[in-house]
This record gives structure tokens, sequence and C-alpha cells, in this order.
């Protein structure tokens, strides 16, 4: 089946390209799949208590070609805040100190300010 390097999604045959990256599908012998899900290669960047917070970092991130991923810890059906609503965000060991840089220049920069009409 054919895969998508970027969104690794499987498709069914004769599609070649991604709908929604319009990357173009690899045969499954040639798609190298990504390291996987360990503590060796992973470590906590940041946490939250809002999921949106963490989605948004994460999307930037992305955006800065470092790879990341959530963690949610959150109960729905307990709306709560603290301990029982943790959200976290982790990143490539080898990448956490440009992504603590990053997401320190985010966290501080200054929202743009409403211009007057």
């Amino acid at each position: 089946m054919p895969i998508c390097p970027n969104c690794e999604y499987e498709y069914v045959e004769g599609i070649t390209f991604c709908p929604d990256c319009q990357t173009q599908l690899l045969e499954d012998e040639l798609y190298k799949k990504p390291e996987e899900w360990t503590e060796e290669n992973w470590v906590l960047a940041y946490s939250t208590d809002m999921e949106y917070k963490a989605e948004m970092i994460r999307d930037n991130l992305l955006g800065a070609n470092i790879k990341a991923t959530i963690l949610s810890q959150k109960d729905r059906n307990f709306p709560g805040s603290g301990d029982l609503s943790v959200v976290k965000l982790f990143v490539r060991k080898e990448d956490l100190a440009e992504a603590i840089t990053f997401i320190e220049k985010t966290k501080s920069a200054a929202p743009d300010k409403d211009v007057e009409e």
C-alpha cells in the first residue's frame, strides 16, 4: 500500500500523491518508519494544563522543523486544573536546546498591536 512519508497515512493502490500535503507517496517497502517512541529518544520540553497551548507550540515547532509530539493526560470527564490535567509536549533529545530557545522566544514575543482605523 502506498504511504505518505510526511503524514504517514496509508492509501489504496492507484493513489500517487497525498491529498492532504501533496507529497508523492512511497510504496510500503520503500517507506522507512520513524523511530519508535522511547524514553531515550524524546524528552519533555513544555507542559501546560491547556491542550490548545501545547498544540500551538507543537505546530510552531513543526514549522521550524523541530519534531514534537503531545502526550495529554487531561481527563475530559473531570474538568479541572493542576496535576489532574497535564498536557506534555515532547521533542527529540537532540532538539531540546533549540526547542527550549524557540519556546522561550515565542512566549516572550509581544502580541501585534491593533491598527487604528
